[in-house]
């Protein structure tokens, strides 16, 4: 599983010049799944990305988590975070979850989110045509790879 979080002021994603979802300060999450990927897995990632510690306290120094800001969360599924460009110039997307697959655990990254987290969380549309707008704060993004942080058996 892979989450590319961006710390932002605000963002917005829209299907067919509809928004389908914004936040204000706090994260624009892209994810993206593969079929080995699990609920167990997609819990990992969300612990560690509630937890992370990237907005400024009083002093400057990034010590301070969403819940900590009261931010509110933005998601958007792309399977396109599976991109394997290492033959040609076309990217080969056969790394990405099957569609089915990828979409039960994007529901349940969402629900999870909202209800076990009790963080504000607005989505795109799973396998639509999106434009996302945002203003990236800092800029601060962080790429987190569940294969990185959680090698097979720890």
């Amino acid at each position: 599983m892979k989450f590319v979080i961006q710390r932002v002021n605000e963002a917005e994603v829209m299907v067919e010049d509809r928004v389908t979802g914004r936040c204000g300060k706090g994260f624009l999450i892209f994810i993206g799944v593969c079929d080995t990927d699990t609920k167990e897995i997609a819990d990992r990632m969300i612990r560690k990305t509630v937890n992370l510690r990237i907005f400024s306290d009083a002093q400057g120094k990034t010590n301070l988590s969403i819940r900590d800001v009261g931010g509110s969360i933005l998601a958007v599924s792309q399977f396109t975070l599976y991109a394997d460009i290492r033959k040609g110039n076309r990217p080969s997307f056969t790394k990405a979850g099957s569609p089915a697959h990828a979409e039960e655990l994007y529901e349940y990254i969402l629900k999870e989110l909202r209800e076990t987290c009790q963080i504000p969380v607005e989505a795109g549309v799973f396998g639509a045509e999106m434009r996302v707008r945002l203003e990236n704060s800092g800029p601060f993004t962080i790429i987190m790879e569940s294969e990185e942080l959680f090698p097979t058996g720890s």
